[in-house]
């Protein structure tokens, strides 16, 4: 059993009312996104902001780099590191029992991420035992999309996603995501699908339909 204890960076009160958990992409640490939290406006809200583990990432040569999987291959085709995305779920699904611990409800916390981070939050989220606020994967996809009809958690099963991606998106293609969505719909899931003009990065409209977003399930 994996039993890893991620470093956060955190921002936002100590006494929160809701929780943002919010994974970086691959090469990133936690404070690749911590500006998104003041742009954001939510002031009541607490943003945790994980340093994934140190790996060696196979399609960038064995190097060793902050990343929540291997990665073999880029294309929908390509193996995929289940036990990689496995333990990092699990290592997110521990900050889950520290917000809760720490008197935020799990109706209250939303799993979100960006490419590598993404993935992990959709696998996450969708398989959580206890009832979540919402999941947001950006420039990203839906990890080991064929287990999901097995193990996908009742608690979820009405789970609020949103999931968004640049349309020129030279990383992850964004037929990948679009795939993805198809998958999630399949399941009975409300997806709200955006596509920005962009490329494997956000943008400044992302961010506000994000804000937009969270406000609309609870987070202030």
């Amino acid at each position: 059993m994996n039993s890893t204890v991620l470093e956060t960076i955190e921002r936002g009160p100590t006494q929160a009312e809701s929780t943002v958990i919010w994974l970086h992409g691959l090469g990133a640490d936690g404070h690749d996104f911590e500006p998104i939290a003041a742009e954001l406006g939510l002031s009541r809200t607490r943003f945790v902001f994980p340093h994934a583990p140190v790996r060696p990432i196979t399609i960038n040569g064995g190097l060793l780099m902050r990343g929540w999987f291997d990665i073999v291959g880029f294309g929908a085709s390509a193996p995929q590191d289940e036990r990689g995305i496995r333990e990092s779920a699990a290592a997110v699904s521990r900050l889950i029992d520290a917000e809760v611990e720490r008197g935020v409800p799990s109706e209250r916390i939303t799993l979100a991420g960006f490419s590598q981070g993404g993935a992990i939050a959709l696998h996450a989220a969708l398989r959580e035992p206890r009832p979540l606020s919402g999941v947001i994967a950006l420039s990203s996809f839906l990890p080991l999309a064929d287990s999901l009809p097995a193990e996908r958690s009742a608690a979820n099963a009405a789970l609020p996603i949103f999931v968004a991606h640049g349309d020129a998106d030279n990383v992850i293609p964004i037929s990948m995501a679009e795939e993805s969505v198809r998958r999630l719909t399949a399941e009975g899931y409300a997806v709200d699908w955006r596509v920005y003009p962009m490329a494997h990065t956000v943008c400044l409209d992302e961010v506000r339909d994000i804000a937009a977003w969270l406000r609309a399930r609870g987070h202030a």
